[in-house]
């Protein structure tokens, strides 16, 4: 499927910033199953200096600096992507089970179990700890397929909590999603990230974008979709599968991969260092992904 992407992001300000630093992961990567045809970044005001780079996640990273005074702040980024579905096995019943996926990620040498053991640990915003090991441990039988336990455990994050934007902020605490049982796809993929990582198995945080479509009949609304976030695990020997808990399914063609990190804390889409500004800047995103 070949989309095109618009993600436009505003700041008002109350005063004028006189200058910012900016860091944006706004611009879909290259992997295995998309390809980028081309992509551009607008920045209003004009930036006095803008560089883009691969991370060391090789996402790519876009740094600006505007110099000139401004009470608004106007990025637009917008990317034609190619996607296809993800290679997986027909069955997830088949494949590397959990307790011969264990044993690999422990003891096995090999260079893409020694590059994915980086994602068995502690990031700064999600901390494994007993209660989400305990979370999961039954589904994780030793002779259960690795793949068919981590979609049980999407299912049981999908049927167990509720998705609802007002109950937590970006920088919610898991203990606090797990005990309201309510939040949003940052909350629900940092969730099975840390399950799965206090089990001993290799876990990335994926954002992008998820093509939405209208009702039966009506026209789809400008900006209508919206940033997403999934969880991608390491399979050793067969490698990373992408499993989506807010929607109960493994990505496809309509997951649009920006990047990946450890949690949401690498692959911000926005951050930087404003001066100026006065306080409670107002926010606002609009994001369209069309198919082309």
């Amino acid at each position: 499927m070949r989309y095109r992407v618009c993600h436009i992001t505003e700041y008002q300000y109350q005063s004028r910033v006189s200058h910012c630093y900016n860091l944006a992961h706004l611009m879909p990567r290259n992997t295995r199953r998309q390809q980028c045809i081309n992509t551009q970044l607008d920045v209003q005001p004009a930036a006095s200096f803008s560089v883009r780079r691969e991370d060391y996640y090789g996402n790519w990273a876009q740094h600006f600096e505007i110099q000139q005074p401004h009470k608004i702040l106007r990025i637009i980024a917008t990317t034609d992507v190619q996607t296809n579905v993800q290679d997986t096995v027909m069955n997830l019943d088949l494949g590397i089970t959990c307790g011969a996926a264990l044993q690999q990620m422990q003891n096995n040498q090999d260079e893409a179990v020694l590059m994915a053991r980086e994602f068995m640990l502690d990031s700064p915003m999600i901390r494994a700890n007993d209660a989400l090991r305990d979370y999961a441990a039954g589904i994780f039988q030793p002779e259960k397929s690795l793949l068919s336990a981590v979609m049980a455990l999407t299912q049981k994050i999908y049927s167990e909590f509720t998705y609802s934007p007002q109950a937590t902020t970006i920088a919610t605490p898991i203990d606090e999603v797990m005990q309201n049982k309510q939040g949003v796809c940052q909350d629900f993929a940092h969730l099975q990230i840390g399950c799965l990582r206090a089990l001993g198995f290799a876990a990335k945080y994926v954002s992008g974008y998820l093509e939405t479509l209208p009702p039966p009949g009506q026209e789809k609304m400008l900006g209508a979709d919206a940033s997403h976030a999934w969880i991608s695990v390491f399979a050793p020997g067969e490698g990373w599968f992408e499993f989506d808990p807010t929607n109960n399914c493994m990505a496809g063609e309509q997951h649009i991969i920006t990047a990946w990190g450890r949690d949401y804390f690498d692959v911000t889409p926005l951050c930087g260092v404003i001066f100026g500004g006065g306080e409670n800047p107002t926010l606002s995103v609009s994001v369209d992904v069309r198919r082309l």
